[in-house]
């Protein structure tokens, strides 16, 4: 069982300290450790909201259910905002391992959620989910009226790498319908993604001879 004490130090000025403490709480975690840093989501102190937002992606996989449940119903915008983050670093702390379901049907809605903050911090953490999140974004891209999140999706595009995601980008590119700093921001991606899947390329031919 954690002590009060290490969570306690995840408010720590230090970020060492609270990097000490992250690191305990994910080893030695039990049934408590998730809702006790669920509980911290809301708080004011913003050190210690970030740290807690930190382990729960440490934590892993096994956070998601409870991720998503607040980041859909609770009344707190900070609360939804900061599971929103939750989500990213869970993806960033474990890349290799496959995104649930549910979490990527989570981002989907909270995309859509009334708190801008948390519309386009759900779109970052797609960015962070990387491949398996591009259907939603392209899908979410070609329905949503929402420029903010148009333009967010589209940089983000520029960063996954995914070929499904060139030909939505030269689309944007030509539709002179299409919100113009949408438009710029599609002209500044779409190199990007080139590059990147260049890279990915080369990488895979040296690898191979």
């Amino acid at each position: 069982m954690v002590a009060d004490s290490v969570f306690n130090q995840l408010k720590h000025p230090n970020p060492q300290m609270r990097q000490r403490a992250m690191t305990e709480i994910v080893e030695n975690r039990d049934e408590q450790t998730i809702p006790t840093l669920m509980a911290a989501l809301g708080e004011e102190d913003v050190v210690y909201r970030r740290a807690c937002v930190k382990t729960l992606g440490a934590v892993g996989m096994d956070s998601v259910p409870a991720v998503v449940e607040q980041m859909l119903n609770s009344d707190n915008d900070t609360v939804r905002a900061s599971c929103t983050k939750a989500m990213a670093q869970i993806a960033v702390y474990h890349p290799d391992e496959p995104f649930p379901a549910e979490g990527l049907e989570g981002l989907r809605k909270a995309m859509e959620d009334p708190y801008p903050v948390v519309q386009i911090a759900a779109v970052m953490s797609m960015g962070e989910i990387g491949v398996p999140a591009v259907e939603t974004l392209l899908e979410t891209l070609k329905t949503t009226d929402n420029v903010a999140i148009a333009l967010t999706i589209t940089n983000t595009l520029g960063s996954i790498g995914d070929p499904r995601a060139i030909e939505v980008l030269k689309g944007l590119i030509k539709d002179e319908s299409v919100d113009s700093y949408v438009r710029e921001t599609a002209e500044s991606a779409l190199p990007r993604l080139e590059q990147i899947m260049t890279q990915r390329d080369a990488k895979g031919s040296t690898r191979n001879s």
